[in-house]
């Protein structure tokens, strides 16, 4: 029996967006309705689609890198004309498709280019809607993160619909000219489908003493000697197991730094290579702690109710300082060290809250909104 279609097209250029796209798509599957996956080529994606039992992309609009993207933290002219490249690619793919939705996630190049390419401002009477998934996230600052802030404002402009994660988020919106919905965010139905089925499959091995989670590369500090430094100072400081699966452009960064050997010489550490979002999100769940300066394991910690030691400045994920456990650092060392102190000496205390992103069926939401 051939699959009904939901006229539903879902751009995707990173790894990070397919996470959070996942859920949505595989509501979609269960529902029986076939969609298009058009793929930017930003990240290589494949894989990961196979490992999340979701299809692989109908379109990719660009060469896909090797590795594990395809600008290593360099913004620049080569990464400006791609994106500027995309958005007339996009316009054309969802031009010959015709589509009811164009639905595009988060916060990187690939997303401003599907808000641009699939906008009013490219396509005159257009007959599809353009829905921005997490929007209204704000750091406050255009260059932390950058471009990511950038990114989420250009989104914003030129979407009709805006899926809010959030009230805070949601506020963040008021003055946007499309409709905005309050929907929740996808992270949830993501992470409890992953660790679900990795527990249910027996796929990994619990340790058995307590590790924190490290996670570093925001391109903001790989491009800074200085704050690489600070965040070596820091992780020096951790007195438990750590378990550090390594980017490839952080591992990049930390050897033109001469930082490497450093960090290698961190007994209690382990580098490994960077891992499947599967084991990811079964160290995180089992962890006592994090490190990170990403952004989306700020909300992943609430779902598991972790601690998370946020080693930025500035944060867009601001619901998650209002729950006790994830902590603004500023890149401040000793500010880092004291609280890696009190939650190693358990002195932080882990209360019951109600997660501000929402609760698990956030993806049947938003479907039940677009096709209805």
């Amino acid at each position: 029996m051939k699959k009904a279609h939901s006229k539903i097209a879902i751009v995707i250029g990173t790894k990070a967006e397919l996470i959070k796209c996942m859920p949505v798509m595989k509501e979609l599957q269960n529902q029986k309705y076939d969609y298009w996956f058009i793929s930017t080529g930003q990240h290589p994606l494949k894989k990961s689609c196979q490992e999340f039992r979701v299809k692989e992309p109908d379109f990719i609009l660009s060469k896909e890198p090797e590795l594990s993207t395809k600008f290593w933290s360099k913004i620049n002219k080569m990464s400006m004309f791609w994106a500027i490249a995309m958005i007339f690619k996009v316009k054309k793919k969802v031009h010959k498709i015709k589509p009811k939705y164009v639905i595009y996630h988060g916060d990187t190049m690939s997303t401003a280019a599907a808000s641009i390419g699939s906008s009013n401002i490219l396509n005159w009477k257009k007959p599809w809607k353009s829905v921005h998934l997490e929007a209204g996230l704000r750091s406050g600052s255009l260059w932390e993160p950058f471009p990511e802030e950038i990114s989420r404002r250009i989104s914003s402009r030129f979407s009709d619909i805006l899926l809010a994660v959030s009230e805070l988020t949601e506020n963040n919106l008021k003055k946007s000219k499309g409709k905005v919905i309050r929907i929740g965010n996808t992270v949830i139905d993501s992470s409890t489908i992953v660790y679900n089925e990795s527990v249910k499959k027996n796929k990994f091995d619990l340790l058995n003493e307590d590790y924190v989670l490290i996670n570093i590369h925001r391109h903001e500090h790989l491009r800074s000697k200085e704050n690489m430094e600070k965040i070596v100072n820091i992780l020096e400081y951790v007195g438990i197991k750590g378990i550090w699966s390594l980017h490839d452009n952080t591992k990049h960064y930390l050897e033109k730094y001469n930082l490497m050997t450093r960090v290698e010489q961190i007994k209690n550490i382990k580098i490994t290579p960077l891992v499947d979002y599967f084991k990811f999100i079964f160290l995180l769940a089992n962890c006592k702690y994090i490190i990170t300066d990403g952004g989306s394991i700020q909300e992943e910690s609430l779902v598991f109710k972790k601690p998370c030691i946020i080693l930025r400045n500035r944060t867009e994920r601001q619901e998650g300082l209002t729950t006790g456990i994830n902590f603004l650092t500023k890149l401040d060392i000793e500010k880092s060290k004291e609280i890696i102190r009190k939650i190693e000496d358990d002195q932080i205390e882990i209360k019951n809250f109600k997660n501000p992103y929402g609760e698990p069926g956030v993806s049947k939401k938003i479907v039940g909104v677009l096709l209805k």
